[in-house]
């Protein structure tokens, strides 16, 4: 049975609980309290679980009995004496399920799983897919912290983390962006050949996070030990002055949340130069001023579009990450792909210059937004459509990597733009400052769907056209109060609306 199929059956037990009113979101986090306990039995780890709250026990017992345990298990393993990664995972748990039934089909149908098969395609994979499947159903509301995995995948391979750096995720969700980047670390060295300190340094201390929400963060901690990652996974929010300490970061991938702080209320960071209710641009000064100050720290982060153009403090934010990074590169994503389907958003890509002035020379802008599908369930998003962003990305006209003490170098600026390179422009610092007022809202591509004003007819023939279907309009309304028998009153309102719009004494 393979990865996928796990998934499935594990998604589809979902269906055991509804009557219980169990949503997708209080499914997977139900799940994961149970899974924490039978994973750990079947790979061996169960002696840091307290005896007599571990998997076995739960399974001899039925009814009232079993739902009163599990509530006891839940209360223990997220108290006082519990310790470490499982005191964190279970705190403050508590169980939505109401039938001793329910929760008993649950345990025998985990028990029941091919565990073997599981485990030898990978423990961490499975755990990725429940949490994708969660992301993808609308209902969960899951989609604010599930970035797709597509995007993921893309941003590491080029943001290109390497053995021994420190990579950060203030905003850190289920931990993605850190469980990606950890693989593709893994796979461009080979493991045998490091030595117990980097091995002790990549799994204890190369990548981290912060995240906000206890559900969230739950996930993100059992995601992290699936992936045998122990590095440091706060709760707590990283605008307050919790967060002045997490710096000197060699590499951060992170999508923010979207929205204001609740109520408006400035972040409690004394570090910021810059502050403003705007959660987006906040954490846009975090980042950049986390990472070192070496010209080669490097940052991805997925930003909304009003992080690009709004005016006032967030003008003086892209002024400031322009001048202390060399903000090389801006993707515009393509609505659709995230939970929020109207949300644009785009991802800004930047290395912290040596230097506090003058880092950014130019702004490569690469637009995946216009004329592009719209994006679901029945069409979703991929690898395919960042492929041709991939492929220019980072690279000199012959074609060779450029990733090298900041130095971003693409096409020449007296190639011709082409329909295959047509979407992917460069912007000079100097035009940004004297065209935009320093916005970075920059588009040149017209949607097929779009309007030109400039095509647009006179306006003396677009009202005539106006007034012709409003009075084709009382004609259709005419006949139809006239069937009904309601004449008296469609001559009312025919003459008021005739009065209205000036038709004077105009056949309506």
């Amino acid at each position: 049975m393979s990865t996928v199929e796990i998934v499935q059956k594990l998604w589809n037990l979902c269906d055991v609980l509804r009557d219980d009113g169990i949503t997708y979101h209080q499914y997977v986090t139900e799940l994961t309290y149970l899974l924490f306990l039978k994973m750990a039995k079947e790979t061996g780890q169960e002696k840091n679980i307290p005896e007599g709250y571990r998997w076995d026990d739960l399974t001899k017992l039925q009814g009232t009995d079993l739902k009163k345990f599990y509530e006891e298990l839940l209360r223990h393993l997220g108290g006082e004496k519990s310790k470490g990664r499982i005191k964190e995972i279970y705190a403050n748990a508590r169980s939505d399920i109401q039938h001793p039934a329910n929760l008993a089909k649950l345990i025998s149908e985990l028990n029941k799983l091919d565990w073997y098969e599981a485990k030898k395609e990978g423990l961490g994979d499975l755990y990725e897919g429940l949490l994708q499947k969660n992301s993808e159903e609308k209902k969960s509301g899951a989609g604010q912290y599930f970035t797709p995995r597509p995007l993921i995948d893309s941003t590491v391979r080029l943001i290109q983390p390497e053995l021994g750096e420190r990579c950060f995720d203030p905003a850190a969700g289920t931990f993605g962006f850190m469980i990606a980047a950890n693989q593709y670390v893994e796979s461009k060295s080979n493991k045998f050949e490091w030595s117990a300190a980097q091995r002790d340094f990549q799994r204890k201390k190369a990548f981290s996070g912060v995240e906000l929400v206890q559900d969230a963060h739950r996930l993100a901690l059992m995601n992290a030990m699936l992936h045998d990652i122990e590095g440091e996974l706060l709760l707590g929010d990283s605008l307050s002055s919790r967060g002045e300490k997490l710096k000197d970061y060699d590499v951060i991938l992170t999508n923010p949340p979207f929205g204001n702080k609740k109520g408006g209320e400035q972040p409690s960071r004394t570090d910021l130069t810059y502050p403003t209710s705007n959660k987006q641009l906040n954490f846009l000064q975090v980042i950049y001023r986390s990472l070192r100050k070496n010209g080669k720290s490097r940052a991805a982060v997925i930003v909304p579009d009003n992080v690009l153009f709004e005016a006032g403090a967030g003008t003086s934010i892209r002024r400031d990450l322009m001048d202390k990074c060399n903000l090389h590169t801006i993707l515009r994503l393509p609505t659709g792909i995230f939970y929020a389907q109207g949300v644009k958003t785009n991802v800004l890509f930047f290395t912290r210059g040596k230097t506090e002035k003058n880092n950014t020379k130019r702004v490569w802008v690469y637009d995946l937004r216009s004329n592009m599908p719209s994006f679901g369930k029945r069409t979703p998003f991929g690898d395919a459509h960042l492929a041709p962003f991939e492929k220019v990305y980072g690279k000199k006209a012959d074609g060779s990597s450029v990733r090298k003490e900041g130095e971003w170098s693409f096409l020449p600026d007296d190639v011709e733009q082409t329909e295959e390179n047509s979407r992917w422009r460069c912007f000079s610092r100097d035009w940004i400052r004297d065209t935009k007022g320093d916005s970075l809202d920059i588009s040149w591509i017209k949607d097929s769907d779009s309007v030109d004003a400039a095509n647009l007819p006179e306006p003396n023939e677009l009202a005539a056209e106006a007034m012709g279907e409003l009075t084709e309009a009382l004609r259709e309304l005419d006949g139809l109060m006239s069937a009904l028998g309601c004449a008296d009153e469609a001559d009312a309102q025919k003459a008021l609306l005739a009065e209205v719009l000036g038709l004077g004494g105009a056949e309506a």
